[in-house]
């Protein structure tokens, strides 16, 4: 990859809160959660090749490349349109691993929406989202490129608008299992369900954050510290990064700076669309 390659934005997102409401037969569990998506993530470069290979051009330590989900989504959308073409793909990776900020997922939109428009499959957003839902729950929200009220295995998305403040994300440098999470005895799977007109007043927890914090209590002395500046932080998904919103760029900043040294973390605004659509837009593609 080159200085002039052009890279293309896989935005982060945070659970604002994250309610389990029931599990279906096949074991995934049914939410409620509000995705809001960030203006910072992961970018993807791709080079598009007539040879119908498809490779990836950074290696991601612990991530072998027929598991990584870019490619698992490109060959998806190769098999699916019979598409002759092939693609490099390169990763600059900023998002943690087992982090909870949908790394893996939003890489895997942003696979679909480039190559769908690069290689000129020609398949709608929906159709692109419903692909998605085979690689993981989280990819429907990215593909779609929205804020939104999310509900059922996570392809139920109502995009909303949220005043669009600031995030201080922090991560307390540990790798947390989904899986220890989502089987632990103590996981409330029964939250009453809500509409979306009770998102301002209802009482919004991440069910999952006191299994994690049981687990990994990284994360509860990260929720701890931050709760000095903002007492509404909380964990994000799974774990295991923590937030807190505020109302301007220069006080999240001066928080951050204030952080333990054993901890990154970073500033980013909280936007209603994705900034992969915006850069789309400025591109002058059109998507359908």
């Amino acid at each position: 990859m080159s200085d002039e390659t052009f890279f293309w934005l896989a935005p982060a997102k945070l659970n604002l809160f994250l309610h389990i409401t029931g599990r279906r037969a096949d074991g995934y569990h049914l939410l409620q959660s509000v995705f809001q998506l960030l203006d910072y993530g992961d970018e993807i470069s791709f080079e598009i090749t007539n040879d119908a290979e498809i490779t990836r051009l950074t290696d991601i330590p612990g991530v072998a490349e027929a598991d990584d989900l870019i490619i698992r989504a490109a060959r998806l959308l190769q098999q699916t349109t019979s598409s002759q073409h092939g693609v490099r793909i390169g990763v600059r990776k900023k998002l943690p691993m087992g982090g909870g900020l949908g790394g893996g997922s939003s890489d895997a939109a942003t696979v679909l929406v480039m190559l769908n428009i690069l290689w000129k499959t020609g398949l709608s957003v929906q159709k692109l989202a419903d692909m998605g839902l085979a690689l993981g729950a989280d990819v429907p929200v990215f593909v779609h490129g929205v804020t939104a009220f999310v509900e059922g295995v996570g392809e139920q998305i109502i995009a909303i608008d949220r005043p669009e403040k600031w995030f201080l994300v922090l991560h307390p440098q540990i790798n947390v299992s989904t899986a220890k999470i989502f089987t632990d005895s103590g996981l409330t799977r029964d939250c009453s369900p809500i509409r979306i007109c009770d998102l301002s007043g209802a009482l919004l927890t991440n069910v999952c954050e006191p299994i994690a914090c049981k687990h990994y209590p990284e994360i509860a002395e990260a929720i701890q510290w931050l709760s000095g500046y903002n007492r509404s932080a909380r964990m994000t998904g799974t774990g295991a990064c923590v937030f807190a919103e505020f109302d301007s760029q220069q006080t999240a900043e001066a928080v951050l700076q204030k952080r333990p040294e054993k901890w990154q973390g970073f500033v980013a605004k909280g936007v209603n669309r994705s900034p992969l659509y915006t850069q789309l837009a400025e591109q002058g593609f059109v998507t359908s």
